[in-house]
């Protein structure tokens, strides 16, 4: 049995999802980009910067984003300056310790899909005129969609569960921070297994529907999907 309140959870978890792809997208996509491409000294410092969230504690990483997001931070004193707002325990404070936490799962599925297209195939693009901005576009983009479907599923998805990160960066406050993780956990802690077995089960099945929809996407060939 799912009750109002947990739809309301489910529904903050959706929306935020939802933002932290696109921010992802926008942000990671230039970023893999020049991973892929680039051959600086820092290029292997940069790649393990990205990767730490697959290896940091949830509550390490939250930690740090709830000093930095804090009145007493350099972003949340920033922030509270200019607004009159806390950036700490809001849901502009859950995008950005999202953001930060899902940033491996966008950037290196769209690393290697660049790093599939193929310096020879950009070499012909700009040998038949196109320039570097417009061969990103007609070219890279293009023969890298699988990558970009997969990002996007994986970033979304990997979001949706999240639980360590958000819970002490956004507290649970119903209606403005308390995401379905964080009300599963409540349920738990309440002895209320129906509740939370309701809302797991979903995040089951929309997890799984997921996966199955980018394995289906994965299997097409790229021009199948113009």
């Amino acid at each position: 049995m799912i009750a109002p309140e947990d739809w309301q959870a489910l529904r903050l978890s959706l929306l935020l999802a939802t933002v932290t792809t696109l921010v992802l997208f926008m942000l990671c996509t230039p970023l893999a980009w020049w991973l892929a491409g680039s051959k600086s000294r820092w290029k292997p410092l940069l790649e393990a910067v990205v990767a730490l969230p697959l290896v940091l504690p949830p509550t390490v990483l939250g930690f740090y984003v709830l000093i930095l997001l804090g009145p007493r931070g350099w972003l949340g004193a920033g922030w509270q300056a200019l607004s009159g707002d806390s950036l700490a325990f809001s849901f502009s404070g859950l995008v950005i310790a999202s953001v930060l936490y899902s940033l491996p799962f966008v950037t290196q599925p769209l690393q290697r899909a660049f790093e599939g297209v193929g310096q020879r195939t950009l070499e012909v693009a700009w040998s038949l005129g196109a320039t570097p901005w417009d061969a990103f576009w007609s070219v890279a983009v293009p023969q890298a969609r699988h990558g970009f479907v997969t990002a996007g599923v994986l970033g979304f998805a990997h979001t949706l569960g999240e639980f360590g990160v958000v819970l002490m960066v956004g507290g649970n406050i119903p209606g403005a921070t308390q995401v379905v993780s964080v009300a599963i956990y409540e349920q738990v802690e309440n002895l209320a297994y129906d509740r939370a077995h309701g809302l797991a089960l979903l995040l089951l099945l929309l997890s799984l529907a997921l996966l199955l929809a980018v394995h289906a996407i994965n299997r097409r060939p790229v021009g199948a999907l113009s």
